[in-house]
């Protein structure tokens, strides 16, 4: 997990989720017999109140339901099954060590990734955990900045608000800086804080 350090201290955690997919199965949201959203990647990074990133947090997680990538995932991620075997850690893990690398900040997403952190916990049956902490899905905020968010999703977010796209799409750390560096764009030239509940 890299880290660089930050000018002010940190305001939020902006951060993304890859998780299992198979062709077809957006369009079936996951529907299917056998499909789940298991977590496989967890990136994200801290921001001070002008949304310029500092420390990185990148773990990947092993399934447990379908322990074996799709192709599909592979090729869409770049995230191999070697590398799940070789860097991969259980979820339970994965998720106490991002809420204590969040350590009470508020946490920001393109998305209800809230929801899908939450569903494993579920899925697996997982007790005793430390709670999600506050969540915004910025997409209303990004609406508000006059970015039109339909069919979007992390890596673009750098993008359309004129920030190049730097490294691997629908990589969860890279995304996560995509979301980051779009929210900076757009506070830089105006655009409030959003409102974290």
């Amino acid at each position: 997990m890299p880290s660089l350090p930050s000018s002010s201290q940190p305001f939020a955690v902006v951060f993304d989720l890859e998780f299992t997919a198979w062709d077809g199965s957006l369009a079936a949201y996951w529907m299917r017999p056998g499909e789940y959203k298991e977590i496989v990647q967890i990136g994200a990074v801290k921001v001070d109140r002008a949304f310029v990133p500092g420390e990185r947090f990148d773990v990947l997680v092993r399934p447990r339901l379908n322990p074996v990538l799709s192709g599909y995932l592979q090729e869409l991620t770049r995230i191999t099954n070697e590398q799940i075997r070789a860097r991969g850690v259980d979820f339970a893990e994965a998720y106490k060590v991002f809420t204590a690398f969040a350590d009470g900040l508020p946490v920001l997403a393109f998305g209800r990734d809230d929801l899908v952190l939450l569903d494993n916990i579920r899925l697996y049956g997982l007790k005793g955990l430390p709670p999600l902490p506050r969540f915004l899905d910025i997409r209303q905020w990004l609406h508000e900045q006059g970015i039109d968010v339909r069919g979007l999703h992390a890596c673009d977010v750098g993008p359309a608000a004129g920030v190049p796209f730097a490294g691997q799409t629908h990589n969860g750390l890279c995304d996560a800086l995509s979301v980051a560096a779009g929210m900076e764009a757009l506070v830089a030239r105006g655009a409030p804080l959003p409102d974290i509940p």
